[in-house]
């Protein structure tokens, strides 16, 4: 009997939860439902449905042409613009690293370690990839989130951070005016999802059907109306059903927060959050924001779209009137006496060379009203509207047309307008910034809490052959994630190479003797996009690599003696560097051998002068 009242409380509670996490979701929703109406309108215009509006009930509808007979052509203006937005943005690809916490050695070499797991993790997840998906969302709709969780299952059961890009339509914050991710009191995070995947994840058969799914693409909107949909109308999923993750802010009552998975109407999950990923250890959102314009006093940012609109609606106006007017002008309009044709043979057949007309004997002969030139105002007005489009896009003729209407000749003078370009990008690039900074600290921290002892991650960065090693949670003891270069902006990889052009004919990487060391040569052909060409440079990068392999080796404990076919010069060289490097933790034991090979190596090469 009490086991049967204590099954019925528990499931009484599971519905208490479900019904007040629904309940929030659909108070969320409501409270940004004009805000998604404006991305849906945005999606539109770029897809090139452009006789849409927002209706005064808040939905998106057609908007009907005020005759038949207009023609309502679109001469669309905001995709290329947006697409040369996203070129431009996809050069930024902030490199990462880790900052030690002091200058001590320990310090130093945790966070070369730290340094090389934050990278190996980021191309691992294809983190690049995520970053093009969520720019292509933030130019469109005005915002985008990364959400950096752990994957239990992946990498054969040993677990894998990932990094997905998130739509804004699929994220719902309590308070909208909330500029901050982490000051948000709660959050949900919903999605359609397959009831296999459901199943998969949360163990919970969930009942399929039709669910309405959230755009997957910027471009999803296009789909709509291929088939008739209509204006605002969402893609249909089948065998899926919603799922629902709540996220609460830690509080006093529940420091450690709180998170309720609903998947499919049944609770999936309800206790605290996750992720240590906060500041300090402490536990917070797996979310973080990107903003193509960021707005004061609001959680979702803007997109140019949205000023680009109304410029565009009025270049749709002018010229499809322009065209109405030269319609006039090559076909005319034709004036006639009633009764004295045959209206309806002219209406059908017009009027061709050499058709003979005929009309009633004492009637007015048909003539062709007097049609003027094509008013200079309409040439006027598009010029003044493509002006406006170049300075509400801030992307100029230059960038995406190649066109040069300023009659600036000077090289000088066009990389200035570039720049001004560039500039005019600095606001989404340095949001960019801030957003991949976060997803860093947040890869960082999730590998310290789950990662374990003795990890296998592949080392990134050097372009050698070695790039296996094991670390464990405790070599992550730093997350303060800088930049490499923190001017980097959008800065174009042409522009990089000519750099490095001028430094190399300059001689700053020459020696004393001026000569370019071997390994800087490759280093520059690495950064100018050549680093395949270490292939065909003969034996000294495998010499290399095998004497890298040996300094784990030795470094592990292992008695390693120089083969005949060795090349002694570029062994000496590895090892002297690994011994002087912080890579190298010291151990009297390890260095002895080492110190031991380098002997061997050096009398190998001694006596082969000899010889």
């Amino acid at each position: 009997m009490k086991r049967e009242r204590g099954r019925r409380d528990a499931a009484e509670r599971e519905r208490a939860i479900v019904r007040e996490v629904t309940e929030k979701f659909e108070r969320f929703r409501e409270a940004r439902r004009m805000l998604e109406r404006g991305w849906e309108l945005n999606m539109n215009f770029l897809s090139g449905n452009q006789y849409v509006g927002i209706s005064p009930a808040g939905e998106l509808e057609e908007e009907a042409p005020r005759f038949a007979w207009q023609p309502r052509e679109v001469y669309n203006h905001i995709a290329p613009a947006i697409d040369t937005r996203c070129a431009k943005l996809a050069q930024v690809r902030p490199s990462m690293t880790v900052r030690a916490a002091t200058g001590e050695e320990s310090d130093v070499r945790t966070a070369k370690i730290a340094t090389n797991v934050l990278r190996s993790v980021l191309e691992e997840c294809s983190f690049e990839e995520a970053m093009a998906r969520a720019t292509a969302w933030s130019e469109t709709c005005g915002t985008a989130f990364y959400k950096v969780l752990w994957e239990p299952a992946a990498r054969g059961g040993e677990g894998a951070v990932r990094v997905a890009a998130v739509s804004p339509f699929e994220i719902y914050p309590e308070d909208i005016s909330c500029e901050r991710v982490e000051e948000q009191p709660s959050l949900i995070h919903a999605r359609a999802m397959p009831v296999g995947e459901i199943f998969e994840r949360y163990g919970i058969a969930a009942e399929g059907g039709q669910a309405e799914s959230f755009p997957l693409a910027p471009y999803a909107a296009a789909s709509n109306y291929a088939g008739g949909a209509g204006a605002g109308a969402q893609p249909v999923r089948e065998d899926c059903a919603l799922v629902i993750e709540y996220y609460e802010k830690p509080t006093r009552a529940r420091p450690r927060g709180r998170f309720v998975a609903v998947a499919g109407g049944r609770l999936a999950y309800d206790g605290e959050l996750p992720y240590a990923n906060a500041e300090g250890g402490g536990r917070g959102y797996p979310f973080a924001k990107q903003c193509a314009l960021e707005f004061s006093g609001a959680f979702f940012g803007g997109s140019i779209i949205d000023r680009m609109i109304p410029v565009q609606r009025a270049f749709n106006a002018v010229k499809n009137r322009k065209h109405e007017f030269l319609n006039r002008l090559t076909m005319g309009v034709l004036a006639v006496e009633d009764g004295s044709v045959d209206t309806g043979e002219l209406l059908e057949e017009g009027l061709p060379p050499g058709k003979v007309l005929v009309y009633r004997q004492g009637a007015a002969a048909p003539q062709f009203l007097g049609a003027d030139a094509l008013p200079a105002e309409f040439q006027q007005e598009e010029e003044r509207l493509l002006d406006e489009f170049i300075l509400v896009s801030g992307v100029s003729e230059l960038s995406s047309t190649t066109q040069n209407r300023t009659h600036v000749t000077s090289a000088t003078g066009l990389q200035l307008l570039i720049e001004l370009d560039d500039t005019r990008l600095a606001v989404t690039t340095d949001s960019i910034r801030r957003a991949v900074k976060k997803v860093g600290r947040q890869v960082l921290r999730l590998m310290r809490q789950f990662a374990g002892r003795k990890r296998l991650m592949r080392m990134t960065g050097e372009g050698s052959k070695v790039e296996m090693y094991y670390f464990s949670s405790g070599d992550i003891s730093s997350d303060d994630v800088v930049f490499e270069t923190e001017g980097e902006g959008a800065e174009s990889p042409s522009r990089r190479r000519s750099l490095l052009y001028e430094m190399y004919e300059k001689g700053l990487f020459s020696d004393a003797d001026g000569r370019v060391p071997e390994e800087t040569r490759e280093r520059v052909l690495e950064a100018l996009g050549f680093g395949g060409l270490d292939s065909a440079r003969g034996l000294k990068p495998l010499h290399r690599n095998k004497a890298a392999e040996e300094n784990l080796r030795i470094a592990g404990g292992e008695e390693v003696h120089a083969d005949f076919y060795d090349d002694d010069d570029a062994h000496i060289s590895e090892h002297t560097r690994y011994l002087l490097s912080d890579e190298f933790g010291g151990e009297s034991a390890a260095k002895a051998r080492l110190e031991a090979h380098l002997r061997e190596h050096a009398a190998r090469r001694e006596g082969g002068a000899d010889r």
